[in-house]
């Protein structure tokens, strides 16, 4: 069982007067250990990624950077072909964005996360992950990466010693291999059944596929995103049931004891 975990959302994901979703990320800030913030590419702009990270500083929650392919129109869920060294410059150009912010108020880079389809892009492209995580190595020696559990991005960190946190998705559904199922309208979930979803994640380590069955699953960090359609009570009762089933929520920091 689970003792405690890190809640992370994605935050940010906005530009200029477009917004998705129904909940401001004001909201939502006091209730999560960590934010993972849109840095320009699918979504933020300069004024919005100030006001996330301020908002952040100011509530003392773990500051990462979330990448994505430059894709605004498709909100960087469309995967965009380019070679391992060429979409690690662009996750470069954007974490320098993040790093820079975070510094402005006072904070540090707590993790990187890249988003959406260049999550999953890198989370089965060995060479693209090897890069990424040479660049933090480099750069950022002390701060994590934001994964999946069993992806080459994981495989790729641990053995560069770059410290690693392994996500569980809430508000997104799982296939029988343990990845998450992508999608591009995750709909109104209940939040309810997520609450439930992550606490028995937090004491069984399984959770319920698509196709009926358990599959295993391992992590130090829930994540939940700001533009599914209620992300407020969603992350109020999952909130609650964790902490009825007296498990803490606490930053990466504390749990990885890295």
């Amino acid at each position: 069982m689970i003792e405690a975990v890190d809640i992370n959302c994605d935050m940010g994901e906005a530009f200029g007067r477009w917004r998705v979703g129904d909940t401001d990320d004001a909201s939502l800030m006091s209730l999560i250990s960590s934010a993972n913030i849109a840095a320009g590419f699918h979504a933020g702009d300069p004024n919005l990624i100030d006001q996330t990270v301020r908002l952040a500083a100011e509530h003392g929650v773990g500051i990462g950077a979330h990448p994505g392919y430059n894709d605004l129109q498709g909100f960087g869920r469309r995967k965009i072909e380019g070679t391992p060294r060429e979409l690690v410059n662009d996750i470069i150009y954007q974490v320098g964005a993040v790093r820079e912010f975070a510094r402005r108020h006072g904070a540090r880079l707590q993790h990187v996360k890249p988003h959406g389809a260049l999550y999953m892009e890198m989370a089965v492209n060995p060479e693209l992950s090897q890069i990424f995580v040479q660049y933090m190595r480099t750069v950022e020696p002390q701060a994590y990466i934001f994964c999946m559990g069993g992806s080459a991005t994981e495989r790729a960190a641990r053995e560069a010693g770059q410290p690693v946190v392994r996500e569980f998705y809430a508000d997104r559904d799982y296939g029988d291999t343990g990845s998450i199922v992508f999608t591009r309208d995750a709909g109104r979930p209940d939040p309810a059944a997520i609450a439930q979803k992550v606490v028995r994640a937090c004491k069984q380590g399984k959770v319920k596929t698509v196709s009926g069955g358990d599959v295993d699953i391992a992590f130090e960090s829930i994540c939940f995103h700001s533009d599914t359609l209620g992300a407020l009570e969603i992350v109020r009762q999952m909130r609650e049931a964790l902490i009825a089933a007296g498990i803490r929520i606490a930053p990466v920091s504390a749990i990885t004891g890295q």
